[in-house]
């Protein structure tokens, strides 16, 4: 699903995701694990599950937008 906020376009991850991240997200909640350990194990997910670097490179289009 893509969601358009003026000229930003962000797509919402799948319920596989959505639930991967929410699972991660109750462990920190629950002081299972550490907020940074949470945020480093999302980051590298998601750079795993993009296609060739796909989210870096809209992030670096984004920066330079900014």
């Amino acid at each position: 699903m893509t969601v358009s906020l003026g000229s930003l376009r962000l797509e919402l991850p799948s319920r596989d995701q959505l639930a991967y991240l929410a699972g991660l997200g109750l462990l920190t909640a629950f002081d299972v694990i550490e907020w940074p350990i949470a945020l480093a194990i999302a980051v590298g997910h998601e750079l795993a599950r993009s296609h060739r670097g796909k989210t870096l490179r809209e992030f670096g289009d984004a920066l330079e937008q900014a």
